[in-house]
């Protein structure tokens, strides 16, 4: 049985293609902490041997698809859509991942994505029970949306707001990818933060 996922979407039936696409960002990058706990942050999803799982990278990135095409046709369980936003997503899948993407949703390249939309096709993809986690870098709290396009972040409050609005419930948060001396001022890819950025973990749940 083939399982869908999605990076642009990627779906597996274990971690091993969610680990194998992070680990090729991290081969891509240096200095990562906080920002590649891969083992830590596959633990606090708590997948399952056999979940269906849908691994969304909402903006598009070639080197990245390439890899996972790569990684597709090494591991028959694996399954890529190039358009994991704009297409609605397999129905029965045991938990949806965004990574530093979800500010994306509300930018000026993403357009037009209806945020409240595509949370709810999150909602209704998933099985009584699923996952739906958002890992992100914060920005300053009561900004709202105000600093997703410019320093690529978004208030963990906002995202709390938006998808507990779609039926979730907040079944767990993490301070592993924290970093409390990032103070929320600067774009993600200023080299004095990069790689290092204050970052929120969330897993909401789909109620069964």
């Amino acid at each position: 049985m083939r399982t869908p996922v999605f990076s642009s979407v990627l779906a597996v039936s274990i971690g091993a293609a969610i680990a194998g696409s992070w680990s090729f960002a991290q081969s891509r990058e240096s200095s990562l902490e906080p920002a590649w706990k891969v083992p830590q942050v596959i633990a606090f999803i708590a997948l399952k041997k056999g979940d269906q799982v849908a691994d969304i990278v909402a903006k598009l990135h070639p080197e990245l698809l390439r890899e996972i095409r790569s990684l597709a046709a090494q591991l028959p369980n694996i399954v890529v859509s190039d358009e994991p936003v704009a297409s609605p997503l397999p129905a029965g899948l045991d938990a949806v991942i965004i990574r530093q993407n979800y500010h994306d949703l509300y930018d000026k390249h993403m357009a037009p994505v209806d945020v409240a939309v595509f949370n709810k096709g999150v909602f209704s993809a998933l099985k009584p029970g699923g996952v739906y986690i958002v890992l992100d870098h914060a920005a300053r709290a009561g900004s709202g949306i105000g600093a997703t396009d410019t320093l690529h972040r978004i208030d963990p409050a906002r995202v709390k707001t938006d998808v507990l609005a779609a039926g979730f419930e907040l079944d767990a948060e993490s301070s592993m990818l924290a970093n409390p001396s990032d103070d929320h001022t600067k774009s993600v890819f200023d080299p004095s933060v990069r790689h290092h950025t204050d970052q929120f973990l969330y897993r909401f749940r789909k109620p069964r």
